[in-house]
C-alpha cells in the first residue's frame, strides 16, 4: 500500500522574516510538529524557492516555499477485531463513541487493545494517515465521542479546525461540592513539575487552557455540570476542577476521598464507592466536514454507569429535602 502524500504549498508571510525555515513552516502549518517538518526537510521534501533548505536556514518573508507532507505507516500496530460503536461514517471521517475503560493510543502498559488497533482492523487504509487518524483523544476511563479522520487530508483540515478551535466539544461531567453557578476556569496546563505523569496548572510555563461550565443540577453535596472545552489539554477538565477544588467523582488522579452528605442514603453510598472512574463524558460533538463543508453535530447519550449515579444523587436529593 502507498504512503499518502499530501502538498502545501505558499508565500512565506512577511511577519515571518528572521525566523528559522523549520519554525516558520510550524507556524504556518501547526498541524504538523516542529520535529516532523525538520524530518520532512532533511528529507528533501520542503523547497524555499525551488531549493532545499536546512532546518536552521533564515527567511526574507515572500520566498515560496513547497513541503511534502508523506503520511507516516503505523506499521508497529497490529490490527484487532475490537467492536467499535460508529456513530457516523463516510470516505472521510469516523465517529466514535468510545467506552470507559478503551484506552486511545498505545502506551506504557497498554501495548495493544486500543482504539487505535481497533481502528486498523476496521479499515486497514488508516495505516498511512498519522495516529490511524486519530487527531485529538479521550482519557480510558472518560466515555464518549472522538472523531477519526479516514485520509491525509482530513487529519490535515481536523488539526487545523481543532487549532482554530472551531470543534465543538461538550461534555458532561459530576463534581464533588456545590458550584454555586457556571463559570470560566482559564488556567495554563503544562506537566506536573515533580509527578511527570500528572499534569498541573502551571503559573510559568504551562499552555493555554479554558474550560467554561455551566451547572445542569445540584445535589446536597455534588453538582452535575456541563463543560465546554476551548482548548484541548492533557486531562484538562479533571486538572481545572480539581484547581477550582471541585475535582470529578472517582477521579484517581486528581481527585480526593469520597465526598458523602450528610446521613447519605446507603444505595448512593455504593454507587459513588463503587463508581469505577472519573465521572466525564464526551457529550456532544461538533465540526465543520473537511470535504464538503457540512455542519456535522454528534450526540452520545450518558452511558448507564453515569446514569445510575445521577439517579442516586437525585434520589439522595429527594430524601434529604423530604
Amino acid at each position: 500500500m502507498q504512503a499518502h502524500t499530501d502538498i502545501h504549498e505558499g508565500e512565506m508571510p512577511a511577519e515571518n522574516a528572521g525566523q528559522r525555515v523549520d519554525q516558520a513552516l510550524a507556524a504556518l502549518l501547526p498541524q504538523f510538529s516542529r520535529s516532523r517538518i525538520r524530518q520532512w526537510i532533511d528529507a528533501g521534501r520542503v523547497t524555499i524557492d525551488g531549493r532545499n533548505p536546512r532546518p536552521r536556514d533564515i527567511v526574507n518573508g515572500g520566498e515560496r516555499f513547497r513541503l511534502e507532507a508523506v503520511a507516516e505507516r503505523e506499521v508497529e500496530l497490529a490490527p484487532q477485531e475490537i467492536p467499535l460503536h460508529i456513530v457516523f461514517e463516510d470516505e472521510s471521517l469516523l465517529v466514535i463513541d468510545k467506552p470507559a475503560g478503551l484506552v486511545v493510543h498505545p502506551g506504557a502498559g497498554n501495548p495493544d487493545a486500543t482504539l487505535q488497533n481497533a481502528l486498523l482492523h476496521h479499515c486497514p487504509a488508516l495505516v498511512n494517515v498519522p495516529r490511524a487518524g486519530i487527531v485529538h483523544r479521550l482519557d480510558k476511563d472518560t466515555s464518549g465521542l472522538l472523531v477519526v479522520a479516514k485520509t491525509l487530508p482530513a487529519h490535515t483540515a481536523l488539526v487545523a479546525a481543532l487549532a482554530e478551535r472551531s470543534v465543538k466539544r461538550e461534555y458532561e461531567a459530576v463534581v464533588n461540592g456545590v458550584l454555586t453557578a457556571g463559570g470560566t476556569i482559564d488556567a495554563a496546563i503544562g506537566r506536573h513539575p515533580v509527578d511527570r505523569k500528572r499534569m498541573s496548572v502551571r503559573e510559568h510555563g504551562g499552555r493555554e487552557a479554558v474550560t467554561h461550565y455551566r451547572v445542569k443540577r445540584r445535589f446536597r453535596a455534588h453538582t452535575h455540570v456541563v463543560v465546554q472545552l476551548e482548548t484541548g489539554r492533557t486531562h484538562q477538565i479533571r486538572v481545572h476542577f480539581a484547581h477550582i477544588r471541585h475535582p470529578l467523582v472517582g477521579d484517581p488522579v486528581y481527585g480526593r476521598r469520597m465526598l458523602l452528605p450528610k446521613n447519605p442514603s446507603p444505595e448512593l453510598v455504593e454507587r459513588l464507592r463503587g463508581f469505577p472512574r472519573q465521572a466525564l463524558h464526551a457529550r456532544r460533538l461538533g465540526l465543520v466536514h473537511p470535504l464538503d463543508g457540512r455542519a456535522l453535530e454528534f450526540e452520545s447519550p450518558l452511558p448507564e454507569d453515569l446514569r445510575g449515579l445521577l439517579d442516586a444523587l437525585a434520589l439522595d436529593a429527594e430524601a434529604g429535602d423530604a
